[in-house]
């Protein structure tokens, strides 16, 4: 691996996923949950200059002091910032600005890449996940906005809806497995501490849910019966008057969905996307079957088709045996979330390439559906 081009490659490839919006897009954001293209893209320069730079590199100079309040995304440790729901409000720094910045800290990196000192080697490579991680959240974050303008704009084209093979299942018999990372490349602490867990015996789907399954629910009337539902789920699509997937509009008698690509008539052999984990434990319980655990996820994952959809688990967010906060700012990243979140499996059309692996644990509010969200049976034997 040459880290160095590793960095330019993932540095590179945020300003390529802006490359076909205009200036006024990169100030979008349409509610609390989400973040302009502009804020992701000083951020996660931000990470590199504060956790990296400043405390490993005595010559470097801070080009922006105020950026540390302005770019702060949560951690507490490192001061105060701007509320989450004014970072759309932020017209300065302009966008251009920002993109000196990113070649400012840039310029600064690749001189301590070339140290090639291995406790920093080790950081560059978390600040590198961490930009993947924001990549994706540009693009669902940019896509959430965009829906809002009813002329359906279209900024980039990444398959979001490709047909699913035909599902089968996928028996798998009780045991005790080992779950958790055991390789030697990266991976988030949330996934350290292999151990073992029992599992019963279970089936799976080997394809993720389609949009045609999920409008047999809609039309059997899954969004009018609370048998089906968690009692907080039942409230949240009360309250919203939700009746579809995020995204759908039924127009002219048919349905269709905004993507990123412009509006489009449902493909219905594609996998449903965009639905939180209320609606699809709401399906699950209607077809009389259940959300794979994780650590079922992760046994049968090498027998099934995944990568198109984060797929919702019936697993909390907790920490693994083991689990220790790290020491610092760092130690805000995954610990102090794992509180009322459910775990996500797998990867999604959004995911940047090589940021994916069987133990990644996602995580999300069982509210949330912006993101790439989908849905995959499992039924105990």
């Amino acid at each position: 691996m040459n880290l160095l081009e590793d960095f330019l490659s993932v540095r590179n490839h945020s300003l390529k996923l802006c490359s076909h919006l205009i200036t006024e897009d990169f100030s979008l954001q349409a509610s609390e949950e989400v973040s302009p293209p502009k804020w992701h893209l000083a951020h996660t320069t931000w990470f590199f200059e504060q956790f990296i730079l400043v405390p490993n590199e005595p010559s470097y100079v801070v080009k922006h002091p105020q950026f540390n309040f302005l770019f702060n995304s949560y951690y507490n440790r490192l001061g105060a910032r701007t509320a989450r729901n004014q970072r759309g409000l932020m017209s300065r720094p302009s966008v251009d600005e920002v993109r000196i910045y990113r070649a400012y800290v840039d310029e600064a990196m690749q001189n301590l890449i070339r140290k090639n000192i291995p406790a920093i080697n080790e950081l560059v490579i978390l600040g590198m996940n961490h930009e993947q991680q924001h990549q994706e959240l540009l693009v669902t974050d940019l896509k959430y906005s965009l829906w809002f303008n009813p002329l359906n704009p279209s900024v980039m084209d990444i398959n979001e809806y490709s047909p699913e093979p035909k599902s089968t299942w996928v028996s798998v018999d009780a045991g005790v497995y080992e779950i958790g990372y055991t390789d030697n490349g990266f991976c988030y602490d949330n996934e350290l501490n292999p151990h073992k867990v029992y599992i019963n015996d279970f089936a799976i789907s080997t394809a993720l849910l389609t949009n045609q399954e999920y409008l047999e629910f809609m039309n059997a009337g899954g969004y009018e019966n609370p048998t089906y539902w968690h009692d907080e789920g039942w409230g949240w699509s009360k309250e919203l008057q939700v009746k579809a997937p995020l995204y759908w509009e039924f127009q002219d008698g048919a349905w269709y969905y905004y993507t990123l690509n412009g509006l489009k008539p449902i493909d219905l052999d594609a996998p449903v996307a965009h639905v939180n984990f209320y609606e699809a434990s709401a399906y699950a319980s209607w077809r009389g079957m259940r959300l794979p655990t994780e650590f079922e996820w992760e046994v049968a994952q090498n027998q099934v088709e995944w990568g198109k959809r984060w797929e919702w688990t019936n697993s909390a967010y907790l920490p693994y045996p083991g689990f220790k906060v790290a020491p610092g700012a760092i130690g805000e990243y995954n610990g102090k979330f794992m509180i009322n979140q459910m775990v996500l499996r797998g990867a999604s059309v959004a995911t940047s390439e090589g940021h994916s692996r069987p133990t990644y644990r996602n995580f999300f509010h069982p509210k949330y559906r912006w993101q790439f969200m989908g849905i995959r049976l499992a039924k105990s034997l």
